[in-house]
């Protein structure tokens, strides 16, 4: 008996002891330590900050003008720190730098922490205004819409993208949510779960919602591309699409791409598609007959009616062609404005370019909608950084666009919609048509979150 007593003590003992050694595992492991924003940003330097750790002896500081770390700055690769910031020195002026941090104790060390990025000031530049987009827009005497493309999966309450979506933006464009293909799954069968979302979103938060785009070549439903009735029976087909789309949304969606890209980029002649072959040159103006004749029989008399196309500015054929399908459609008061897509680099289109090409629009009457802006500067990937000469110079090309649509009269204004969010979020390095060859940097804000000088262009292009 007193055998089984001892064995019986010596296991509740290990037991005791092994469950010790584990708590204290758990108690002493490091949490990933929270970057926060620099502070102090000066020509040669800046102020590192980050949150404390519970258990850390000190902190492992990496600076490097690569937002993947590939290079480091001298002295700060993984530089030990027992403070919670640190004043980086020795840095260049005018330049982008990222920063992140681990925690450390005697045995162990974090995962690396979110990358903050900060560019230094100097000769070349200023730091960054943090006014808000909208805000400064709607000081203007004579105000317009700012714009993003969205997807559904950002719109969650209290994310960054809600955050800086209501403070910065006026209005909201689905980047792909709202086309035929993900809205129509058979004739005259509807999934208006992500689209609805979309648009909720913006009547809930008074943004105004811009429809993108009811037809487009790229957007055709598969039920749609193997329709086998008579041609007048597709027709029938695109008719019932656009009215019940129209309908659905009528009061709640405010203007809408009507058709997306009809032009052809060769010799100005209309580009060979679906709707084409099977509905005839007059497709463009059937569609937005249609969608004139739904509006007003859902009461809705305010809908704006756009064409949307891209290339018109370096592009003469095709400008030719657009402006002529717009006077058809002026002619039998169909259409109210033009996208123009936008989809720029930090060279091209030369300011004239685009100021002749938005002064045609003013010169038929037309609201004008600069639709899909970004601005590359990677086209020809011949960096593999986002250099600060190619920061400064996409900084100067959203000042000089702004600027020009800034200056257009109060009538032909309707809105300036940048095309993403986040850099990382891009379609451009990702694209097909473009055939990019690498990564790129085209918008407002960099992967975390953080405003670009691109940014301070825009606002800059507003004063």
């Amino acid at each position: 008996m007193k055998i089984k007593f001892l064995l019986m003590l010596t296991g509740i003992f290990f037991l005791l002891n092994s469950c010790s050694k584990e708590d204290n595992i758990v108690a002493n492991s490091l949490e990933t330590p929270v970057a926060n924003a620099a502070k102090d940003a000066n020509d040669a330097g800046f102020r590192a900050k980050w949150n404390y750790v519970s258990h850390a002896k000190s902190y492992l500081l990496d600076v490097s003008t690569s937002e993947n770390f590939s290079t480091f700055v001298p002295n700060y690769n993984a530089k030990e720190v027992t403070d919670l910031n640190e004043v980086v020195v020795g840095l260049t002026g005018g330049t982008q730098y990222y920063y992140r941090v681990r925690a450390k104790n005697e045995t162990e060390t974090s995962g690396y922490s979110n990358v903050i990025s900060v560019v230094t000031t100097g000769s070349s530049n200023v730091p960054e205004d943090p006014a808000f987009l909208k805000v400064k827009a709607n000081k203007l005497a004579n105000p317009f819409f700012i714009g993003m493309a969205i997807k559904a999966s950002q719109l969650t309450t209290g994310s960054p993208y809600d955050i800086i979506l209501k403070n910065e933006f006026s209005s909201i464009s689905a980047e792909y949510e709202m086309k035929m293909d993900q809205i129509s799954t058979a004739s005259g069968v509807y999934n208006w779960t992500v689209a609805d979302k979309i648009v909720a979103y913006g009547n809930s938060n008074t943004i105004n919602v811009h429809g993108h785009a009811l037809v487009w070549h790229n957007s055709v439903p598969q039920w749609l591309k193997d329709f086998s009735g008579t041609d007048a029976e597709f027709k029938a087909e695109v008719k019932k699409y656009i009215t019940d789309v129209v309908t659905h949304y009528a009061g709640k969606v405010k203007s809408w791409d009507v058709v997306n890209e009809a032009v052809d980029d060769n010799g100005g002649a209309m580009r060979n598609t679906i709707f084409l072959q099977r509905m005839g040159a007059s497709y463009v103006k059937d569609c937005f007959q249609w969608a004139r004749d739904a509006a007003k029989a859902a009461g809705d008399n305010s809908l704006l009616l756009f064409y949307n196309d891209y290339a018109t500015s370096t592009n003469a054929p095709k400008q030719d062609k657009v402006f002529s399908i717009v006077d058809d459609l002026k002619a039998s008061n169909l259409i109210d404005g033009l996208g123009f897509q936008m989809h720029n680099n930090y060279l091209n289109p030369t300011k004239a370019q685009i100021q002749t090409d938005l002064n045609k629009a003013v010169a038929k009457g037309l609201k004008i909608h600069v639709s899909e802006l970004d601005i590359q500067v990677n086209q020809s990937n011949d960096i593999s950084t986002f250099t600060n000469e190619r920061r400064l110079a996409q900084k100067a090309k959203y000042k000089e666009i702004v600027q020009l649509y800034n200056a257009l009269p109060a009538a032909n204004k309707y809105a300036l919609t940048v095309w993403g969010m986040k850099d990382n979020e891009s379609w451009i390095p990702y694209s097909t048509e473009l055939n990019h060859p690498g990564n790129d940097w085209p918008l407002l804000y960099d992967s975390n979150f953080a405003i670009k000088s691109a940014h301070t262009g825009f606002l800059e292009g507003l004063d």
